[in-house]
């Protein structure tokens, strides 16, 4: 490792503990002691809270004892002051038993693990920090092949691997190559996705929660257990073509298991800052290191690793709790997971997260709290090691806030790094670290949260947050970098050299947890229980087509006549197109936050829309053709002969009139339907939806042919050639020929409604075409929703 800029002469050592092993980097000071925040926890009660520290001085290492109650002893002898280099052994709390550290020198890539009295350290290409290895593996062949299933040589037992994932091949020349086996998550090679490629020993595999180092013909393999660190440097985020600054060179240093808030007013970038984070938008400026790997460069491998709970729900509130997890589970993970496999996970989290008696329970009938509990739960089904909550206590009560929180402590107690982003200030002593962003997005403050409000110079927080309006120029941050809290919780523990570096491209790859059909698959039961389970949808499903075909039948009584014709077509079409709209219109903007969270982890955009086409284009279809049964069926079809007039069809184009009317009216209303996704997938709200139905509504009636002349009128009969009506009441039109039904008129002269075969299809092949063209519109739209990161 060559020496930075700047840095200290100290040279980097290795410390090895009871607990792990870690690189310790001479730009940083080292905190020992019981507290869980301490850079080198020892959990042992002899130990002191706060015990010692480690630091540089001079070219040299040095431990200072800060006062310990029972001692820091080198060979037997109590010290207070230490110089320390390689060979270096102390103990803490007892001279005899207590917990040791052991120092020693950065080792060579080449040495021999098995031979170490301490497993070799390696660091990952694109990584500064240095962990023990899990397994050091000899190669029992020439070709070494990894996965979940047993039958494998070096067996993953984790989920996010495929039964047969990857397989480790010589090459003729004695280098190796690594080889995806097809596996549903993706083999990565430094971060980026590969098929298959050379590996050197300066290169790091990635498969699942597993890095893989090839170090003197043996394969070393460091597991992700979740203890990792998170460090941000000089985020700097702009938007618009003013380049308008909406984060400002936020930069902090996050140790593993640590539990840090995110505060501030509104407007000062939290969320921005969020979105940078968890990679969905990334920084223009700055970097993103989780665990010493910079996360946009890595993004394709390490977003599995991340669990982001956004503040809307991010799943169907219509389900129960078991059901609606068992449901991701299939999404999340790898197509050739067993049922049992899935299951237990399932089971795993609801117990982590004390939901089994509410397993059973429609999550919609939940508490605020409990619901939040679920959305958590969803995203530990894959174990994620840093998880990222936006307003998780949003609209709860202080005691079920406070109750979150803890539950939030929690989980950063047991292995994670937690990061909330709140505005509440009512638990945040239960936090390891606050961050308070102020308007303009600068850093107001990072520290211990029982030393902010003392920092301000406040009693309250409410004053502390107003004394922030008048800081147009940054003063608050220029404040902060001069604070001794600064220098001792970011300067003091920051990783890496303060030069701003650039932010790397992030790079998607293009696996995903299962294939196309069997995502399908799952969508489609999952879809088809959402609206199974909602009683509302359900009712307007069977009353909407009998109440408009009952007034269909009122209208056409025994025969269609001359008088009632034009009425009980447009009433049909009317029918057909609130049916197909009025199902679809809300149900991509309702579920945005689900599709965008679930998109980042691998869902496939048109798997997503054709679940819904799929469902809702069955439930339309057989609307449609209850519609028009009950409208049409015992009704006369047929006009009656009129003098000197040719006499009437008694049948449709290609077969009889009511199957080919079902037809015409179901691909009109399926159509629609389409029509309708897409005005769900542009709007922003769900509230906007109704007034657009209508007025798609009124459009459609207006431009079907019947209340317009159209044909020959220059650009309203281009428009209307974009609107299902026109098209499907033309096909309805032609089936009863409705210029031999009714008195010559303007309108009835139309071409588009004489009996014709050719024209009957083409009017439905029109709409075959404008429903394929709507899907894609969807698409472009479902695109233009998602993630920043989803569209490069």
């Amino acid at each position: 490792m060559g020496e930075r800029p700047g840095a200290p002469t100290a040279p980097p050592l290795v410390l090895v503990t009871d607990r792990d092993s870690r690189l310790i980097d001479p730009t940083r000071a080292y905190h020992l002691g019981r507290d869980p925040t301490s850079e080198i926890v020892l959990d042992d009660p002899r130990v002191s809270w706060h015990h010692a520290v480690l630091r540089t001085a001079e070219g040299h290492w040095l431990l200072e004892d800060v006062g310990s109650t029972n001692g820091t002893y080198d060979e037997g002898r109590r010290v207070d002051r230490e110089d320390i280099g390689p060979g270096t052994r102390l103990r803490f709390g007892d001279p005899a038993t207590g917990p040791s550290a052991t120092f020693a020198g950065l080792p060579a890539p080449a040495a021999e693990p098995a031979a170490a009295e301490h497993p070799t350290l390696l660091a990952p290409q694109s990584s500064s920090v240095f962990r023990s290895p899990s397994a050091v593996l000899e190669l029992p062949g020439p070709t070494v092949r990894i996965g979940r299933a047993p039958d494998n040589d070096l067996v993953l037992d984790d989920l996010l691997v495929s039964r047969h994932h990857a397989e480790l091949r010589e090459l003729p020349d004695g280098r190796h190559e690594i080889v995806d086996l097809g596996s549903h998550n993706g083999t990565y090679l430094n971060g980026l996705p590969v098929r298959h490629s050379p590996i050197g020993p300066a290169d790091i595999v990635g498969i699942g929660h597993s890095e893989f180092c090839l170090v003197d013909g043996r394969l070393v393999e460091y597991d992700d257990t979740g203890e990792v660190s998170l460090d941000v440097q000089h985020l700097v985020v702009r938007v618009g073509p003013d380049q308008r600054v909406l984060l400002d060179d936020v930069g902090f240093p996050l140790t593993e298991r640590t539990l840090l808030a995110v505060a501030g007013p509104s407007g000062a970038g939290k969320s921005t800052l969020l979105n940078a984070l968890t990679g969905l938008r990334p920084a223009d400026e700055g970097t993103v290191l989780y665990d010493g790997r910079d996360l946009y460069h890595d993004y394709a491998e390490l977003r599995r690793r991340i669990g982001l709970v956004p503040q809307d729900d991010i799943l169907h509130t219509q389900l129960t709790v078991h059901r609606a997890l068992s449901y991701a589970a299939e999404l999340r993970f790898p197509g050739d997971t067993a049922a049992d496999e899935r299951e237990g996970r399932v089971s795993e989290v609801i117990r982590e997260l004390g939901l089994e008696e509410r397993a059973d329970q429609v999550i919609a009938s939940l508490s605020g709290g409990q619901r939040k509990r679920v959305s958590i739960a969803l995203e530990l089904l894959t174990k994620p090691s840093l998880l990222f909550l936006d307003e998780p206590t949003s609209g709860l009560d202080p005691g079920m806030e406070r109750s979150v929180m803890r539950m939030l402590r929690g989980l950063a107690d047991d292995g994670r790094t937690v990061v909330v982003v709140t505005h509440s200030v009512l638990s945040l002593n239960v936090c390891d670290r606050l961050l308070v962003l102020a308007p303009g997005g600068r850093t107001a403050y990072y520290g211990p949260p029982t030393e902010a409000l003392e920092y301000f110079g406040e009693e309250e927080w409410p004053e502390a947050f107003e004394s922030f309006e008048s800081d147009s120029e940054g003063v608050c941050q220029e404040r902060f970098r001069a604070s001794p809290q600064y220098r001792q919780y970011v300067a003091a523990e920051a990783a890496h050299p303060a030069q701003p570096p650039a932010a790397s491209a992030p790079v998607i790859g293009r696996e995903k947890p299962q294939s196309w059909f069997a995502q399908l698959g799952t969508l489609v039961r999952r879809y088809a229980a959402v609206l199974a389970a909602d009683r509302l949808f359900l009712t307007v499903m069977v009353v909407l087509p009998f109440l408009i075909g009952a007034m269909c039948r009122v209208m056409a009584g025994s025969r269609l006549t001359d008088e009632n014709a034009i009425n009980c077509l447009l009433t049909l079409c009317l029918g057909g197109v609130l049916i197909g709209s009025a199902n679809a219109v809300r149900e991509v903007v309702k579920e945005r936050a689900i599709y965008r969270r679930e998109r980042v982890v691998g869902l496939s955009r048109s798997a997503y829309l054709v679940s819904k086409v799929v469902v809702l284009g069955i439930v339309t279809i057989a609307q449609s053709a209850l519609l028009t049964v009950v409208g049409l069926a015992g009704v006369t079809l047929t006009a009656q002969p009129r003098p000197n007039a040719p006499p009437p069809v008694t049948s449709g184009v290609l077969m009889p009139q009511l199957p080919e009317l079902i037809l015409s009216i179901a691909l009109l209303a399926f159509t629609s339907m389409v029509l309708g996704l897409v005005v769900s997938a542009f709007v922003g709200k769900e509230e906007t939806t109704m007034p657009l139905l209508v007025l798609l509504a009124i459009v459609q009636v207006v431009f079907s042919g019947l209340m317009l002349k159209l044909h020959g009128v220059p650009g309203l009969e281009q428009f209307a050639w974009l609107i299902p009506s026109r098209w499907g009441l033309a096909a309805m039109a032609r089936t009863v020929d409705l210029g031999r039904l009714i008195a010559p008129s303007p309108i009835t002269d139309d071409p588009m409604f004489r009996h014709e075969r050719t024209g009957w299809l083409i009017d439905m092949a029109a709409l075959l075409a404008l429903a394929v063209a709507y899907g894609l519109a969807v698409l472009a739209l479902l695109r233009r929703r998602e993630p920043t990161i989803m569209r490069k």
